[in-house]
């Protein structure tokens, strides 16, 4: 247990160098720097178009306010016999 212990402790010279060099360049940085905003505008369009897509063809009723379109029905008295 010492000699693990001791291991993940030791910080020599050359494996502080060896985290330095790896921090120091990150290859997710350099897929975000080269595809990023490609992505974004990617994305974006992709929900535009779905969006427009399921507003305008799909027919969905969208529980729009009915005032105006209906009008009450007439009352109906029973008749009496």
């Amino acid at each position: 247990m010492y000699r693990f212990a001791k291991a993940a402790l030791n910080l020599s010279g050359q494996s502080a160098r060896r985290v330095a060099v790896r921090q120091l360049h990150s290859p997710h940085e350099a897929f975000h720097r080269k595809y990023g905003f490609p992505l974004i505008i990617g994305g974006a369009l992709f929900c535009t178009g779905t969006w427009t897509y399921l507003i305008t063809s799909t027919g969905i009723y969208w529980n729009l306010s009915p005032v105006g379109r209906m009008q009450p029905m007439p009352y109906k008295r029973e008749e009496e016999d």
